[in-house]
């Protein structure tokens, strides 16, 4: 007999843990990931001449549907406008369930897509600087199409992405997608539609759970099928793809069957001896569930079944008790001990049926009653046996609370940058943290401490959760796609060379920020002192959300002071004034220097740009 000894402060930790846990991912996912090759184009079906492999490709922002590439591999380009013609590229593996991750590269007024099974597309477009997002822009899911609808009903059922986060072309754009393909029973009739459960842009989640009802326009075939080809768009536009890495999850997963409950009545802190007291309701259920306890609160459940295992190998199981505690048991060994704060097990398993129990405890008055088991395993996606976890549970966080631009607007906060500090741990605050917002959906923070920008992003503006719900933190967070600018330091530094390392303190600096003045439209213009000079610090939003444009005015500069435009492992030129950062992730544009040269040199491992400060510097940031 093992004793529960539950107490009620474990139990109410518990299921905060469960609650605060839930998502796609309480356990690791277990599937089989693999890189798709791109030295040649072997890993395709009849390629047609558009495609090519190539070391490297950049785009011009005036200059439509045209990539430029260089000899080498590892970068899979389709530029069809040489061409004349481009076809679509079909993978020569087919699959299942799966999570695909890659880069992508837009040129200017391109348009391409990936389709999922060769039939479910994820739209890929040049979106950049569009406001209102359609199923159309990038990231969207396309819409159906069906010509027997009226005019202007045509298309259907498409999914536009929750926010633009779409960046310039000639930039890689990084794209997620976890996908379930549809479920069909013995007969081949479809049960189940396909999801796409999950998918990020740019960092950013635009899709979570959308249910597919059948195929998207352009589809390969209108029927449905358990597994099929990942199809590459190839007659619309000039697009590139790299670092393409799939997961499948193709195993059989585990299975409750035979299961039969008995409810008890009361509070069970200690498993109590069955053989002694009756239950108050017994029978058989379909399904791990709460709702088959007549009683709200004070109960325990006592499950036992068959767990039936096709694929052999190492599971983990993570237990929702809701409202209570529990353990369980598979092949009659505790996989999940009572009593833990963590209500997880890890258990390798042997193909075949093997007796199963559980037992939940419901003793926490106030909390919600949920019983579930999220389960990864080999080849397998996490999923739930029983209740779902989402709204179950005891938990009590609040949150979003938004803050949108629709206007310009200033919101002054904490910021957490998500970067390595100088001690190599990940995490930097910044303190005194001016986050400025625009209806262009163009946003930064600027650093007050440092006078300079930490990060720029695109798409929403902040979420205030952590700094105003209950007591709070003073923090905020950007709720677009974010740009980071490295390590927090000045713009401005006075260097004893053109070599010499870049400032990293205030000393010798007489550094003295003076705040900032709001002009009519509700733009800050930031102030401060550095080596004796005045400076004005000026940041647009350009036209059309391009970007962020910066002017520094330095009244009497003084000799030797250089402004430090981007930081970052690459810093490679496109043109006479033009660059790409951090393997293009953004562009520096140089829009005024007063006739002095930009330097991009080595710095501690890193590349700087630099130019000298004659009196007025001014670039753009391009993202």
């Amino acid at each position: 007999m093992v004793r529960l000894k539950f107490s009620v402060n474990k139990l109410l930790v518990t299921g905060l843990f469960w609650a605060c846990g839930a998502g796609l991912a309480l356990a690791q996912s277990a599937g089989e990931s693999y890189a798709l090759p791109l030295k040649d184009l072997s890993s395709f079906q009849n390629p047609g001449k558009s495609w090519q492999i190539a070391g490297g490709v950049t785009a011009e922002l005036d200059k439509a549907n045209r990539l430029n590439t260089v000899e080498g591999n590892g970068v899979l380009v389709n530029d069809p406008g040489r061409r004349k013609k481009g076809t679509d590229l079909y993978t020569n593996f087919e699959h299942g369930d799966m999570d695909m991750e890659l880069d992508f590269m837009m040129a200017k007024g391109a348009n391409s897509g990936i389709y999922l099974q060769g039939r479910y597309e994820v739209q890929l477009n040049d979106s950049w600087g569009t406001k209102t997002a359609t199923s159309g822009d990038n990231g969207g899911i396309y819409e159906r199409w069906d010509e027997s609808r009226p005019n202007g009903q045509k298309g259907f059922q498409g999914y536009a992405p929750r926010q633009n986060v779409s960046r310039a072309p000639g930039l890689w754009q990084h794209l997620k997608v976890s996908f379930q393909a549809p479920r069909f029973d013995a007969s081949g009739k479809k049960i189940e539609n396909a999801k796409i459960l999950r998918a990020e842009l740019n960092g950013v989640v635009i899709h979570e759970n959308v249910e597919l009802f059948g195929p998207t326009r352009g589809a390969m075939g209108n029927n449905e099928v358990p597994t099929g080809p990942l199809r590459f768009q190839g007659d619309h536009g000039a697009v590139a793809f790299k670092d393409i890495k799939i997961t499948e999850y193709g195993k059989p997963r585990p299975e409750l069957v035979d299961l039969k409950y008995q409810v008890y009545k009361g509070k069970y802190e200690v498993e109590p001896l069955y053989d002694s007291i009756p239950p108050e309701a017994e029978g058989t259920s379909v399904a791990l569930t709460s709702t088959i306890s007549p009683f709200p609160n004070d109960f325990l459940i006592r499950y036992r079944g068959t767990l039936r295992v096709k694929e052999p190998g190492e599971y983990t199981f993570n237990l929702n008790a809701g409202g209570g505690g529990g353990m369980m048991k598979i092949n009659n060994k505790v996989v999940i001990p009572i009593g833990d704060r963590n209500l997880r097990g890890t258990v390798n398993l042997p193909a075949g049926d093997m007796p199963f129990e559980l037992i939940y405890s419901k003793i926490v008055e106030w909390g919600r009653p949920s019983i579930g088991i999220a389960v990864v395993g080999p080849g397998i996606r996490e999923y739930v046996m029983g209740e779902p976890v989402a709204g179950g549970g005891n938990n009590n966080s609040q949150g979003p609370i938004l803050v949108d631009a629709p206007v310009n607007t200033i919101l002054r906060s904490f910021m957490d940058l998500p970067i390595e500090n100088e001690e190599g741990r990940r995490g930097v605050r910044v303190v005194h943290a001016v986050n400025v917002g625009s209806p262009e959906q163009v946003h930064y923070t600027y650093d007050m401490d440092r006078g300079n920008m930490v990060q720029v992003w695109r798409g929403g503006f902040l979420d205030a959760t952590p700094m105003w719900y209950s007591r709070g933190d003073g923090s905020s967070r950007p709720v677009g796609a974010v740009q980071h600018f490295g390590q927090p330091a000045f713009t401005l530094a006075k260097l004893s060379s053109p070599q010499a390392a870049w400032v990293a303190d205030t000393a010798g600096s007489g550094y003295r920020p003076e705040g900032y003045d709001v002009d009519k439209n509700d733009q800050p213009t930031f102030s401060y002192k550095l080596y004796g000079a005045n400076v004005q610090d000026a940041i647009r939003v350009l036209e059309g959300g391009k970007g962020i444009r910066r002017e520094l005015t330095v009244q009497n500069p003084g000799e030797n002071l250089y402004a430090r435009l981007a930081e970052g492992n690459t810093i490679e030129a496109v043109s006479r004034d033009m660059y790409t950062v951090d393997g293009k992730s953004y562009y520096i544009k140089v829009d005024d220097a007063g006739g002095a040269k930009p330097v991009v040199r080595d710095a501690g491992g890193k590349k700087e740009l630099i130019v000298p400060v004659r009196g007025k510097v001014s670039y753009s940031i391009i993202f």
